[in-house]
């Protein structure tokens, strides 16, 4: 476990480590990670076109996923929403972000193009498995997994360029507190499904853990369970952008706290715009915490989840 955990974290801590000052070479490093993020899903689709009765398994991914994601976000809805009953947030008055999406559609292209990505890696799977062979899904495994490395590095260099200390972080009581009540009650939720899922309680824990960062999830679960549940995690966590894209305009002024957490890591990065929009800038820097803290979070839970015994 331990080995696992300091191959996955170390990338992370290294990118931490590097200061850059360039805005040029900050751009080069986001679009990097966005391409990151669609190479590691593509050869997930290539991954899941490997799998012996593909129609059957893919019927029974999405009823898997269907069912994570219904317990999932009922415990955590239920814990935002107690959550955002205790916390002052007031947002009415903060100003908006000027160019950001005004509508859920336009949020949600960026996802609903990841769900394309995976489609168009199974199908390159099915058309050139039958000639390459199991080489072909053998090297997209691998492939995926130094894409992962690669990526966790570029996000730990976003991280430390963001403009927010580490102190600032550790102090902000309200992203700690949303960041901490997503991930409790999406550990339950993971617990309450893993029998329902016919796996054993670390498993369904592990599957619990991604809080929305589908690529990672999606790699670690399946280098250990197989592509299958590597695809379940995916679509979960994928999923709960997608709702998140429809939430957050419509409770974020009522429910602040819930709005925010909901997208889990999310809000530091792919929800963060539509946080902006609806909320205003009072919302951000409790966005980008709580994001930052459950993106620190998920690697060592999946992981330690993983490597206990049933």
């Amino acid at each position: 476990m331990l080995s696992g955990l300091l191959i996955v974290l170390l990338p992370l801590v290294l990118g931490y480590l590097v200061r850059i000052r360039s805005k040029g070479l900050q751009n080069l490093i986001n679009r990097a990670v966005n391409s990151s993020v669609y190479l590691i899903l593509l050869f997930m689709g290539i991954s899941l076109a490997g799998l012996e009765d593909l129609g059957s398994q893919l019927s029974r991914l999405g009823g898997n996923a269907l069912l994570l994601f219904s317990i999932t976000t009922l415990f955590n809805l239920t814990a935002l929403w107690w959550l955002s009953r205790r916390l002052s947030l007031q947002t009415g008055n903060s100003p908006v972000v000027k160019d950001a999406p005004t509508s859920k559609l336009a949020a949600m292209q960026g996802s609903l193009l990841l769900v394309g990505v995976v489609a168009g890696g199974v199908t390159f799977g099915l058309l050139t498995g039958p000639i390459l062979g199991e080489a072909l899904f053998t090297t997209a495994d691998w492939l995926a997994e130094w894409v992962l490395y690669l990526l966790l590095a570029l996000i730990g260099c976003q991280l430390r360029n963001s403009g927010m200390p580490l102190k600032q972080i550790l102090l902000n009581r309200l992203g700690l507190a949303i960041a901490i009540t997503l991930a409790v009650s999406s550990l339950l939720a993971g617990l309450i499904a893993a029998p329902l899922l016919s796996l054993s309680w670390n498993e369904g824990l592990a599957m619990a853990s991604g809080f929305g960062w589908y690529s990672l999830s999606a790699i670690l679960i399946g280098d250990q369970l197989g592509p299958l549940m590597g695809g379940v995690a995916f679509f979960n966590d994928l999923t709960r952008e997608l709702l998140a894209f429809i939430l957050i305009p419509l409770v974020i002024h009522r429910h602040t706290a819930l709005a925010i957490g909901y997208g889990g890591a999310t809000s530091m990065d792919f929800t963060l715009p539509v946080i902006q929009q609806h909320g205003g800038v009072a919302c951000v820097p409790i966005a980008v915490v709580s994001g930052f803290i459950l993106s620190l979070l998920s690697p060592p839970l999946i992981l330690f989840f993983l490597s206990l015994s049933a």
